[in-house]
């Protein structure tokens, strides 16, 4: 399963979301109670999900995203947001945050967020991989073309040099 940092200032809602990651088999590698901690936790881990909290002190959830983003393009954060944030939800989307939780939720709906960014993450990666694979196989190909046309100049250079000495 899936390592996760848990960005919230709020004690209780680190540990709601801690439970209900653990009891689906993810392992909560760090926690961060700002975003400058986030940042730092995120360099030091490398967790595959982050969920961020929006409204936090120092540093709040959107300037995280966008720092995290700029440094690890390839980061997967969800965003753990109150109702009444759309404004700065949509902000942290556009920064690159992969998809939203609104408060208060249900750990289904939680999961049900986590694995839709994991699973997304996962095809690509499974995509990534058969392309490579395809593009090994059309490369051994074009090996394959290339010595062929190869050997068949080198037969018509021997042949047009026969005639030559004839």
């Amino acid at each position: 399963m899936a390592n996760i940092l848990i960005v919230d200032d709020s004690p209780i809602m680190r540990r709601n979301l801690s439970a209900i990651l653990k009891a689906a088999g993810h392992t909560v590698v760090s926690e961060a109670v700002n975003g400058e901690d986030a940042f730092r936790e995120y360099e030091k881990h490398k967790p595959d999900l982050v969920t961020m909290d929006i409204t936090m002190p120092v540093m709040n959830g959107v300037e995280a995203v966008e720092k995290i983003i700029g440094s690890f393009e390839d980061a997967k954060i969800i965003m753990i947001s109150a109702l009444d944030q759309k404004f700065m939800v949509l902000s942290a989307l556009q920064s690159g945050a992969k998809h939203y939780v609104i408060k208060p939720f249900t750990p289904e709906k939680v999961m049900q967020i986590i694995n839709e960014v994991l699973e997304v993450s996962k095809d690509a990666e499974d995509s990534l991989e058969l392309e490579a694979h395809s593009n090994a196989n059309d490369m051994e190909g074009a090996i394959g073309s290339i010595k062929s046309a190869i050997s068949s100049l080198n037969n018509t250079i021997n042949s047009l040099e026969e005639k030559d000495n004839s």
